[in-house]
């Protein structure tokens, strides 16, 4: 009887530990595309990417650097203050896009442009991404926007 109890308690252990590696497994390839590095201009520049590498970009959008093109087609220059990247997008840009802001976009690097897919802001005049602002203070330049 004893041989039986312990023989049952082994044969669960074992169901859940593969119940347990499956799950994980499957978890880990559902995200495999769905997770995006962040990196700053300089990250960037510094690097070997891939073409076909989806990350984030994020700093701030370089005075005097946004040219519209065709369409609906911009261009511009994310920089961190230490280095920029250019930046291709085609479609509408968030209302609160402006120069001397923070963005974040979504996309790959190629030939030395990043081809955004979509470009992020946030519902906030003085809204700023956490990831350029750690970035921003790593480097010893992030100023605090004034309440008003």
């Amino acid at each position: 009887m004893k041989g039986l109890k312990k023989k049952r308690r082994i044969q669960i252990i074992v169901v859940a530990a593969v119940a347990l590696t499956v799950s994980t497994a499957m978890i880990g390839y559902a995200m495999r595309n769905g997770i995006n590095y962040f990196r700053t201009p300089t990250q960037v520049m510094s690097e070997q990417i891939a073409p076909d590498e989806v990350f984030r970009i994020g700093g701030l959008v370089e005075k005097g650097s946004v040219t519209h093109g065709a369409g609906e087609e911009v261009s511009f220059k994310v920089t961190d203050t230490k280095s920029s990247v250019p930046v291709t997008y085609t479609g509408v840009l968030p209302d609160l896009f402006s120069e001397g802001t923070g963005v974040v976009a979504l996309g790959s690097f190629d030939h030395g442009t990043f081809h955004a897919t979509q470009i992020l802001a946030k519902h906030d005049a003085n809204y700023m991404p956490k990831e350029v602002i750690d970035a921003l203070k790593k480097q010893g330049v992030y100023v605090a926007p004034s309440s008003s």
